[in-house]
């Protein structure tokens, strides 16, 4: 059974940082590109930030030079630290595990989500 279990979520004042943290289980984490993806109140899904097996990450716009995705394979853990807030920031935070593969096709796996809020 494949869980993806995300922490680290909080309030904090614009301007401040938050670091996400998705642990993972169940699954051959190394083979599996992770992402983080957040959802606010009344909008779309949408990627924040990807990172591939090799780890070569992909950012959104909004948080290139701001955010940092990285893994730890030995620990199936996969980060997301997060500097210089802004409250449009605010959402549920979601981590994402998927692989193609030739047969199967492709695999996607969610966790539920932490909330981050940004607010004075």
């Amino acid at each position: 059974q494949v869980q993806l279990v995300e922490s680290g979520g909080g309030l904090v004042q614009p301007g401040g940082s938050l670091r996400l943290s998705c642990a993972a289980s169940g699954l051959i984490f190394s083979i599996y590109d992770m992402g983080w993806y957040r959802q606010a109140p009344g909008k779309q899904r949408e990627m924040v930030a990807t990172i591939t097996i090799g780890g070569t990450p992909e950012y959104a716009d909004f948080a290139q030079g701001r955010f940092t995705i990285s893994r730890d394979n030995a620990k199936n853990t996969v980060s997301l630290q997060m500097n210089s807030l802004k409250p449009e920031d605010t959402a549920v935070y979601s981590c994402n595990a998927r692989i193609t593969r030739i047969v199967v096709g492709k695999t996607s796996y969610w966790g539920l989500g932490t909330q981050g809020t940004v607010s004075s």
